[in-house]
């Protein structure tokens, strides 16, 4: 017995020792980490940080991310450094200068954000890089030509009613929680215009559907937990604590629910019972993509594509619709201005529908979204890994490995480009000031070769559901509701949401 205590002893010291090894090893190399990047970022400006902590200590993990931004744009105009904890820096581009220099190339993502992400996302065109991309953009591009989306309108318009139905049913004496309905209208949309499904999920309150937007917020939320948070434990581990157990059961609502549709669509397929419809739904157009070797997209490059179109298609743009129209209800004046040419343009209609042709014709309307996405974008930031040296234009130089990071919200509100940036003024959008402006000053769909392939399909959508919605509502806002707070997760949300009242019009026959 002594000597089997004996060896067990021996056992533990020697386990106890490679463990303490390891452990230091894996300091010093954070050390040398940490070094490096100080060495390398030393030429771009760095706000005052926490040895320990980095940047996290003024805001990151509490709420006031943005506002954080926001000051720092003001001190430093094009770039700055953020620090994520001790070892980890950033290189945030605020400026249309700097911005352009990084979206100007196919530079993959940051490894270590989207790579978290790709559990959830796969590898499809939002996080791959490199050949796979290429050639996966090349296959996707035709999805989203005009011919293709012009069918789409009418599926806008239906499913918009829908939710204007609900409306019409509410009390307009009590304010209404605006992108819990608005995220079930996108995703109705998005399940009938890409997937070619009627869920009929804004009809259903206990359809599945409405778990899998509860599972988006979710993960969202669960992932910039992590992001902003250096010291909590990798995913392996995660998996083993009640947040990694909510993290894995989403993640199976969201594979399932996709999935399923996938799997729906090849069986109708095979069974040659497709319905016959008056449009092409981007899933079939996935299923029959090839390149000119007549090669598709396998399953998991299917099943990639789908699980990020479900949460870019219908979140971003809830997100976006939903700050549309607390703006709308904030800016009475505006709201006025954008109904009467809407009105305008109704009077010659014999229904309550906007056309493919009526989408060129709401200049004031247009401005107004357009305003709403400069103050309020749906995805404030997003980042990059560089491959090569990156020389900005006044010649200081990012080295291989720097993670860029594209803040949207700050370059949309950075007053040395944007004058009096917190002013609400659709009029900076008219084709006069546009034309004074930098293209890169507003990119809510980034811009260049990784440009969001899908901003059609959503500025289609949102000009469709906001037209519908100012013909048919007077929207109002709730002075006993708290003033909605931005708030950064994988899309713009606000603490503690965005409640707005309306009433229905009287429209003259």
């Amino acid at each position: 017995m002594a000597i089997i205590w004996n060896n067990l002893a021996v056992l533990v010291v020697t386990v106890s020792v490679l463990l303490a090894t390891n452990a230091l090893i894996k300091i010093w190399s954070l050390i040398k980490q940490r070094r490096q990047n100080e060495s390398d970022l030393s030429v771009f400006p760095c706000p005052p940080r926490h040895w320990l902590f980095g940047h996290e200590h003024l805001g990151l993990r509490k709420g006031k991310g943005i506002q954080m931004m926001f000051e720092f744009t003001k001190n430093y105009s094009h770039y700055f450094q953020i620090w994520i904890g001790p070892f980890r820096a950033l290189l945030f581009c605020v400026h249309p200068d700097t911005v352009k220099t990084i979206l100007a190339t196919p530079e993959p993502k940051d490894p270590l954000a989207y790579g978290r992400l790709s559990e959830w996302l796969g590898d499809g065109l939002l996080i791959s890089s490199g050949a796979k991309w290429k050639r996966n953009r090349r296959l996707l591009t035709p999805s989203f030509h005009f011919e293709v989306l012009k069918p789409y309108i009418k599926l806008y318009n239906e499913c918009a009613q829908k939710m204007l139905t609900k409306w019409s049913h509410h009390s307009s004496d009590t304010p209404m929680e605006m992108f819990d309905c608005v995220s079930l209208m996108t995703l109705d949309t998005l399940l009938n215009c890409i997937f070619g499904i009627n869920s009929s999920c804004q009809e259903r309150g206990d359809d599945n559907t409405v778990t899998y937007v509860k599972a988006v917020r979710n993960l969202s939320q669960l992932f910039v937990e992590r992001m902003a948070a250096f010291y909590l434990p990798s995913f392996v581990f995660l998996h083993l604590t009640p947040r990694g157990r909510k993290y894995t059961h989403n993640l199976k609502v969201l594979h399932n629910f996709t999935r399923s549709i996938i799997q729906q669509k090849k069986r109708l397929r095979a069974e040659g019972s497709s319905i016959k419809k008056e449009y092409v739904d981007f899933l079939e157009m996935l299923l029959d993509a090839r390149d000119d070797d007549g090669v598709g997209l396998s399953d998991q490059e299917i099943q990639d594509e789908v699980d990020i179109f479900m949460f870019e298609g219908h979140d971003t743009t809830a997100s976006a619709i939903s700050w549309c129209l607390y703006n709308l209800a904030r800016y009475p004046d505006y709201q006025y201005k954008c109904r009467d040419e809407i009105d305008e343009m109704m009077v010659v209609k014999d229904n309550d529908e906007i056309e493919w042709n009526d989408l060129q014709c709401m200049p004031e309307t247009t401005m107004f979204i357009k305003e709403s996405l400069r103050m309020n974008p749906p995805v404030p930031a997003t980042s990059r890994q560089l491959t090569s040296p990156m020389t900005f234009p006044d010649g200081k130089v990012a080295p291989v490995g720097s993670i860029v990071v594209v803040a949207v919200n700050a370059l949309h509100h950075n007053s040395h480009v944007w004058e009096n940036p917190d002013i609400f003024d659709p009029m900076r959008f008219s084709s006069e000031n546009s034309k004074k402006r930098s293209p890169h000053a507003f990119v809510p769909f980034a811009a260049g070769a990784r440009n969001c392939i899908g901003q059609n399909f959503a500025m289609n959508e949102i000009k469709v559901v906001i037209g519908r919605v100012l013909h048919q509502f007077e929207l109002y806002v709730d002075d006993s509701c708290p003033f909605p707070q931005p708030k950064n997760t994988l899309v713009l949300k606000a603490d503690p949401g965005i409640f707005i009242k309306f009433k229905q019009r009287k429209l003259k026959i």
